[in-house]
């Protein structure tokens, strides 16, 4: 056993998750298989058995706290990285129709060895978000939209915001930093077809501030946007 089942099963309690024995066998082989893929691939940075658990695990199942998706929900995780949040989700709640997102095919092909180890079946998309989004089969048909630590709160809205079908959530996972990034996002949210809901702020174990943006779809997202990535850093709405 690598991490503390304890630990994560009753800090996910915290989160209004129950973790069955399943669960927590997954999780505690995903924290392997992120620790053994990190001696030869960049997946991140936090590698100590605690520190996972705390820091990535509990971390993305705090979602869970802001958002309770029906059975067979739609959730794309953007820039998805380690399955993080992604996979910690799917782990919790298997009925979910998760897709894992990012530009970087090497963590796709990692990913997709997690998901086969554990026993567990998600779609895997190799592309920019800003282009992806502007794909018929993926605009505007998920329920919820997952981004964490991505970028700054307005080029975040505009990449994930147009993969969210009407009445559907973009949450943004955010540090203490939370409420100055969104207050300058709120124009470009409007822009966008959203609407802000509240945020969810909470303390992490070990780790500090934590934030859940709640962001619910209202309007259709201009088709102009996203707009290629160099634009949107160059000038965020």
């Amino acid at each position: 056993m690598i991490i503390d089942k304890d630990l994560l099963k009753s800090g996910a309690s915290d989160f209004d998750v129950e973790l069955d024995e399943t669960a927590l066998d997954r999780f505690d082989r995903f924290a392997g298989l992120i620790i053994e893929k990190n001696k030869v691939m960049n997946l991140t940075s936090i590698v100590e058995p605690k520190d996972i658990v705390i820091k990535h695990f509990l971390d993305s199942l705090s979602l869970f706290s802001a958002v309770q998706p029906a059975k067979g929900a739609k959730v794309i995780d953007v820039g998805t990285g380690a399955g993080l949040p992604g996979v910690a989700l799917l782990i919790a709640r298997p009925d979910l129709a998760v897709t894992l997102l990012d530009s970087t095919k090497k963590k796709l092909d990692f990913l997709k060895e997690v998901l086969a180890e554990l026993g567990l079946t998600a779609a895997t998309y190799h592309a920019r978000a800003e282009e992806a989004g502007r794909k018929t089969e993926y605009r505007e048909v998920f329920d919820l939209a997952v981004a964490r630590a991505v970028s700054g709160m307005n080029e975040l809205s505009e990449y994930c915001l147009p993969f969210v079908k009407l009445g559907g959530k973009f949450i943004a996972m955010k540090g203490p930093d939370a409420e100055a990034e969104l207050n300058a996002a709120k124009p470009a949210i409007r822009n966008l077809g959203g609407f802000v809901k509240g945020v969810k702020t909470f303390t992490l174990q070990d780790a500090g501030e934590r934030n859940l943006i709640i962001i619910e779809r209202q309007y259709p997202s201009p088709y102009k946007y996203p707009r290629p990535s160099a634009q949107i850093a160059k000038k965020p709405l």
